[in-house]
């Protein structure tokens, strides 16, 4: 397998709802590569699916993991993560995670900034919302150093400034429609943005998305 969207000089887009499912090296569990390095260890951006009963064998996170439960139940060792769950695994934590009702992820692996330390457990289910700015809702979900990794909730007809992304910005389209002069993105779009590069962002119905900023490097 080739290094696939690693350019982060380049912006990409992917509707993951017209990507064919994958085979992954375990039965049972199967993905949607959105950027990885050739490597199975190396780094990974992916909706990942696992069958009912799956179990997936022990592993390390040299550069730590990040999901988010998109559907079903995600289990491991520690407990039991329903649909709405944001998980961090920080750099040499290792688990062995399964599903027994099935569920459906959006994995980052080996992303992490290497003193990037804690481990996180939110179910944004239970979690409140905080005013952003205009009429956005924001769940902020971490941060360390320069990243920031939050959701963000945009009611219907609501328009944003036009902006920068110092750093970078990646979205995943959890429901709605989010919208810009570029295009308009449907739920299980991701967007990955390079450092500096602007937008104007709207939506005409309500959207809410996952976001993280920041962490892809200040090179031009």
């Amino acid at each position: 397998m080739q290094h696939i969207n690693l350019d982060f000089s380049q912006q990409v887009v992917i509707n993951s709802e017209h990507q064919t499912w994958q085979p992954s090296p375990l039965k049972g569990v199967t993905r949607k590569i959105l950027a990885r390095e050739e490597a199975e260890s190396g780094h990974a951006t992916s909706i990942v699916r696992y069958d009912p009963g799956s179990h997936f064998k022990s592993h390390n996170h040299p550069l730590g993991e990040e999901i988010f439960v998109l559907e079903g139940v995600f289990s491991d060792e520690h407990g039991d993560y329903p649909a709405g769950t944001y998980i961090r695994n920080p750099p040499g934590s290792a688990h062995q995670p399964f599903s027994e009702s099935g569920c459906t992820l959006f994995v980052k692996l080996n992303q992490f900034l290497p003193d990037d330390g804690v481990t996180v457990r939110i179910n944004t289910l239970e979690t409140p919302w905080q005013q952003g700015q205009g009429g956005l809702q924001v769940m902020p979900l971490h941060q360390h150093d320069v990243e920031h990794t939050a959701l963000v909730k945009w009611p219907a007809g609501e328009i944003f400034v036009p902006h920068r992304h110092f750093g970078g910005e990646e979205i995943l389209v959890l429901s709605g429609i989010f919208c810009d002069e570029h295009g308009q993105y449907p739920k299980g779009t991701w967007i990955r943005s390079p450092h500096m590069s602007e937008h104007h962002p709207f939506v005409e119905q309500d959207t809410i998305i996952l976001v993280k900023v920041g962490h892809l490097g200040t090179s031009s």
